[in-house]
């Protein structure tokens, strides 16, 4: 299969849009990661995700719609879930809500539970291609199962290329991490992922003190899988100086041959993170390492959801 890279125009929207129409796959960029997209509403389209990715089939999927109005056809808000819809939404922050009854969305999305994540991207190519398609878009994150997340185009051409349609080249991805997943239930917020938006901007919102639920025996939010946004080489964390083996990621005042951020920035950490750890995975055979360490980040503000990616990133895969 021959992957196209469509340019971010009238035709290329709407060649986009006809390849979801007609049950294929396209990969598009958020504000977050790109996302690897299907119609959301054909199974047979669904199931090409899970085909392309090589996911496992229990790990539920992410609904990208335009707004709440089209949030609210699929899925049931409550009071806190509305707060914070109405606050974040268009933005990185995913809702794990009870699916509605009699819809039409394909059941591989929610893996035979009876919620569904759902959210409203802010990235404009993301967002015209909703309008141009008019529908729902089921959207992991584009790259195969496991491996480290795409944050440009060409990260999606090197995972997936020969596997879907086409990429919408949109660039690079602002946040460089993936949304927050949240599922509020009897009175309580939990972090099922953290992500994009912190735990202390939810809590502000809510006016209450929310709980971390990241690592349950069955997932029921994509990225709670033990091992995770992994790197080729194996990777360490916490490192002041790196091994002779190793490729070194520099934070703040530690140096290696990258820094996520010489200020000690999270944001502009977040932003690199997934870029960095695909040219690291890159470099380090040219370089003759095999492996792959970094620098301790802190752990507050977008530094929890950095570590939790690189947590997961260094546990050996099943």
């Amino acid at each position: 299969m021959d992957t196209k890279l469509l340019k971010i125009n009238s035709d290329g929207y709407a060649y986009a849009s006809e390849i979801l129409k007609s049950g294929g796959l396209v990969a598009f960029p958020t504000e977050t990661v790109y996302g690897l997209g299907a119609n959301a509403l054909n199974s047979d389209a669904v199931a090409e995700i899970y085909t392309a990715k090589k996911r496992p089939n229990f790990n539920p999927l992410i609904v990208h719609v335009l707004n709440l109005e089209t949030a609210q056809k699929f899925a049931v808000f409550n009071k806190d879930t509305l707060l914070l819809a109405n606050k974040f939404w268009p933005g990185p922050l995913t809702v794990v809500a009870p699916i509605k009854n009699k819809t039409n969305l394909s059941k591989l999305i929610t893996a035979g539970l009876d919620t569904v994540a759902i959210r409203v991207p802010a990235h404009p190519v993301a967002r015209k291609l909703l309008e141009t398609f008019n529908g729902p878009i089921a959207a992991p994150s584009a790259n195969p199962s496991g491996s480290i997340s795409s944050t440009s185009a060409a990260h999606v051409k090197s995972g997936l290329g020969g596997r879907i349609q086409a990429i919408l080249n949109g660039g690079k991805c602002d946040v460089g991490l993936e949304s927050t997943i949240i599922l509020s239930n009897n009175g309580q917020c939990n972090i099922l992922r953290s992500g994009g938006i912190s735990e202390k901007e939810i809590e502000e919102v809510l006016g209450y003190k929310i709980s971390q639920n990241q690592n349950p025996d069955t997932p029921i939010s994509p990225g709670q899988l033990s091992s995770h946004y992994a790197p080729n080489a194996n990777l360490r964390m916490n490192v002041i100086k790196a091994d002779e083996d190793e490729y070194m990621i520099g934070f703040g005042d530690v140096v290696g041959q990258l820094n996520l951020s010489s200020q000690g920035n999270l944001i502009e950490a977040a932003t690199n993170l997934f870029a960095y750890l695909h040219m690291a995975d890159e470099d380090a055979i040219t370089l003759g390492k095999t492996k792959i360490a970094i620098a301790k980040i802190p752990m507050h503000g977008l530094g929890v959801a950095i570590n939790d990616r690189l947590t997961r990133a260094s546990t050996p895969k099943s």
